[in-house]
């Protein structure tokens, strides 16, 4: 049996968001079957919000 591993979605507020396999880290634009770079076949996916630590900075400037 070969390597499996799943993508997470990193939702970005100023970006695009990106896609990361959890077996190399390997950073795309789209979710694919198997992981270019290390070949695992992907059986899933999850959701990271970067955007809500993106928004933290610009919140505290203009914070009143």
């Amino acid at each position: 049996m070969g390597k499996t591993g799943c993508w997470t979605r990193e939702a970005k507020l100023f970006a695009a968001d990106e896609y990361v396999c959890s077996s190399c880290g390997y950073k795309g634009k789209k979710m694919l079957a198997a992981c270019p770079e290390c070949n695992a076949r992907m059986i899933g996916s999850k959701y990271d919000p970067k955007w809500i630590d993106e928004l933290e900075m610009p919140d505290a400037i203009f914070d009143d």
